[in-house]
């Protein structure tokens, strides 16, 4: 069985999210650039894990990640992507709306999962087989995971800004000790990584 890992770029006190998403700002009311500009203005630089975070067999992600559609699915909404999302393969959205699967270009096809997060890791767990399992995101989706002690490895790429508010990592995870594995300094990231430990 592979690993359930996540990634998340998150601003120096930990918001993965500014304030107030929605389709113009899927980040809120900052500049994206602050969290997410290390990955396309010094991707060589960064080449590993802007590759890592996708490298999976299965991912799963909450609905506000997957759009900006809120109650009943009410227009033909297929994601942030274009028409070859990045994931290639199985994405699983967490909703409480069912909504048929959504076949995309280049291997990916979105599922929806209205019976909550252990199903969810059920269906990424029989799809990926002995590959790895990412939870993408946002926050609150990962949150959920760490909370239920499901996630295997917590990768952090820490930006040099401060967002005040949003969707923070961590919120709502009970108490547990982190081992940190590893941690890189590019010129805009921090990369570190975390596991939890298992008592």
């Amino acid at each position: 069985m592979g690993t359930v890992f996540s990634d998340l770029a998150v601003s120096a006190d930990g918001f993965a999210t500014g304030m107030n998403q929605r389709e113009e700002a899927p980040f809120g009311d900052i500049d994206e650039n602050w969290l997410h500009g290390w990955m396309f203005d010094t991707y060589d630089e960064n080449r590993a894990e802007v590759d890592a975070i996708v490298d999976s067999g299965a991912t799963i992600m909450g609905r506000n990640m997957f759009g900006p559609v809120r109650g009943e699915w009410d227009r033909d909404w297929r994601g942030w992507w274009g028409p070859n999302p990045p994931y290639h393969g199985p994405v699983f959205v967490l909703t409480h709306f069912s909504h048929d699967p959504i076949e995309m270009e280049g291997g990916t096809t979105f599922h929806f999962v209205t019976d909550g997060i252990h199903s969810a890791m059920e269906q990424a767990r029989a799809a990926a087989g002995d590959r790895n399992i990412s939870i993408a995101g946002g926050a609150t989706t990962v949150n959920q995971y760490l909370a239920a002690g499901l996630i295997d490895e917590l990768r952090l790429h820490v930006t040099a800004c401060i967002l005040g508010a949003g969707e923070r990592v961590f919120d709502g995870v009970p108490t547990q000790a982190l081992e940190r594995v590893s941690v890189r300094a590019a010129s805009l990231v921090t990369h570190i990584t975390y596991r939890p430990v298992r008592s």
